[in-house]
């Protein structure tokens, strides 16, 4: 398991995290992105979710494994 960071161009709400398998949804209003956080068992399951971006049409920012002390702390740099 590892700890991510997605973020993706345009603003998502939370309720959105249950489709991203639990993911935390955190839109960044200034910056006009939103951060996806978690946890993905293994490379599959981390593909599986940008494969879920794309079918979306939202255009990824930036895909970062982060480590996990990082999670409260995992905000965009502005």
């Amino acid at each position: 398991m590892a700890l991510y960071q997605i973020v993706v161009q345009g603003l998502l709400d939370a309720s959105w995290s249950e489709w991203f398998e639990g993911m935390q949804v955190t839109p960044e209003l200034a910056l006009g992105v939103t951060c996806l956080t978690g946890m993905a068992r293994d490379q599959a399951e981390l593909f599986g979710m940008l494969n879920r971006l794309r079918d979306l049409n939202l255009v990824i920012v930036k895909v970062e494994r982060l480590r996990p002390d990082d999670r409260d702390t995992g905000q965009m740099e502005r």
